[in-house]
């Protein structure tokens, strides 16, 4: 049941009596909790927030409601891993409790300087007549795990040509300086991502936008990323309104990358680049963001979710979760996803089995379940169309496939169990060469969701599926002549980090 304004934007002490623990105790009763992806103990999460690395540990804020699964007033949430893996949740970290957020702490990151975590973040404020005024916000994290606000907001102002939307601040330092890119929008209703630069995170100047080629693609530009890595430069965003074109672009918003030269600070912003390409070829993740492990690597996580639809856990008191945690990697002018070495750790018990299957579909001894990891090397013997299918239960499956003739990786979701967004199509799909005649999936499954990197992080098909408990079976297929399998799948069990 849709909420009206008035209940969205209460803050969690407002709450009736016994509605935060009646809406828990709804969610303990979902059969959709993930065991070992990061989710809210009740209400929506959304948008990956401050994801940083402090005092040995990594942390990970996230876009919060918690009275309902709609989008209403928003929180930052805190949740700490020394390993990826395991996560403690750290509870509110950030309420919309001053005149600056008094409608929602919206997205942003986070920063260490002189022995803090600064946070800066765009707070939501309407007006009585709901109109919009963004700001840009800075609270401070001391090493004990104390949370405090700036008094009054760094950024005040939308520069002039811009609308009110104008949020996501992500900030690093070049040399002497901090700056942050914002996404915004421009008075045409065009999206882009400006750009500030500050002497102390205090004080922050308009550096004029991100100088991209890009002038009309999409009417907003979310949650921008900005980063250099191997020589090349990075921008990530998140942009919405971009029309269908063949298998791109096939989701309600989009999330992909920019790479190019690193932009001159000091001189010119311009920012020379390629392409646009989609970090995700799924139905379901957005907004990512990443951070700097201690030892280098560029880690992306992102909400495994999407604005603007409906799940099937919007009845059971909570919704979205995040996805694992990903290595980047550039190789031929692509970024390359990765799960992050350390999720290895989440691995139990073992199968193995390796099979030749021809013009059929076969299950194995061993190979069921509904939360694993599935690592399998399929060898093109003659076969039209190949691939696996999982959660298979009483006319549901889900199932990653390759078709020879095209070239093409497909997942489909049409017999998933209870359906998302039905309307943006059941089957996502993009073009995937063989590598020496081999095909590599890399699955991980959990109760609800589905993450499939292929031939090791070239492609990533990300998924919310909702199949019944029961639906348990994994089977290997070929059409059209044969194919061989190497397969091995881990248990992966509760890691302790939240509820089921």
């Amino acid at each position: 049941m849709k909420m009206s304004r008035e209940r969205l934007y209460r803050r969690l002490e407002e709450a009736d009596p016994g509605e935060w623990e009646a809406l828990k105790q709804l969610v303990e009763q979902s059969p959709w909790r993930q065991r070992y992806h990061i989710q809210p103990v009740a209400g929506l999460l959304n948008d990956p927030n401050g994801f940083s690395y402090f005092e040995g540990r990594y942390h990970l804020f996230y876009q919060w409601f918690p009275l309902g699964t709609q989008h209403g007033m928003k929180y930052w949430y805190h949740t700490v891993s020394s390993d990826l893996v395991r996560w403690e949740n750290r509870g509110i970290a950030i309420a919309p409790d001053s005149p600056y957020d008094s409608h929602g702490v919206f997205s942003g990151s986070a920063i260490e300087k002189d022995g803090r975590l600064y946070l800066m973040f765009t707070g939501n404020t309407r007006s009585a007549e709901w109109i919009r005024q963004p700001y840009q916000c800075l609270a401070y994290m001391e090493p004990d795990g104390t949370i405090s606000k700036h008094s009054t907001p760094v950024i005040s102002e939308v520069p002039p040509g811009y609308t009110d939307h104008f949020r996501d601040p992500k900030v690093w330092k070049t040399g002497d300086s901090y700056y942050c890119v914002i996404g915004a929008q421009r008075s045409d209703k065009t999206g882009c991502a400006l750009l500030y630069r500050s002497p102390d995170l205090l004080e922050w100047h308009f550096e004029g936008e991100m100088g991209t080629r890009l002038k009309d693609f999409g009417y907003m530009w979310e949650c921008p990323d900005y980063f250099e890595m191997d020589g090349s430069a990075l921008l990530l965003i998140s942009p919405q309104g971009l029309e269908p074109e063949d298998d791109r672009f096939q989701n309600i918003y989009q999330s992909g990358y920019l790479i190019g030269l690193p932009i001159g600070f000091d001189d010119s912003k311009g920012f020379h680049h390629g392409e646009f390409h989609e970090l995700d070829r799924g139905f379901d993740f957005y907004a990512p963001q990443t951070t700097l492990s201690p030892d280098g690597r560029r880690i992306l996580t992102a909400w495994m979710g999407l604005p603007d639809i409906d799940y099937p856990t919007d009845s059971q008191g909570w919704a979205h979760c995040l996805c694992l945690p990903r290595e980047l990697h550039l190789a031929e002018g692509r970024l390359i996803q990765r799960p992050a070495r350390e999720l290895v750790n989440l691995r139990g018990f073992e199968s193995r089995k390796q099979l030749v299957v021809s013009h059929n579909t076969v299950s194995v001894d061993g190979f069921t379940g509904t939360s694993y990891e599935l690592l399998v090397h399929i060898r093109e013997e003659g076969a039209s169309s190949f691939g696996i299918e999982f959660r298979v239960g009483d006319g549901e499956k889900t199932v990653i496939a390759y078709d020879r003739a095209s070239g093409k990786a497909t997942l489909d979701r049409s017999l998933s169990g209870q359906s998302v967004a039905q309307e943006f199509g059941t089957k996502r799909s993009c073009l995937v060469p063989l590598q020496n005649g081999i095909l590599t999936l890399r699955l991980f499954v959990d109760v609800s969701s589905v993450e499939v990197f292929v031939n090791d992080g070239q492609e990533v098909f990300t998924a919310r599926i909702f199949p019944d408990p029961a639906s348990t079976g994994i089977h290997f297929f070929a059409e059209g002549g044969s194919a061989a399998f190497d397969a091995s799948k881990w248990d992966i069990h509760n890691w302790g980090g939240y509820p089921r």
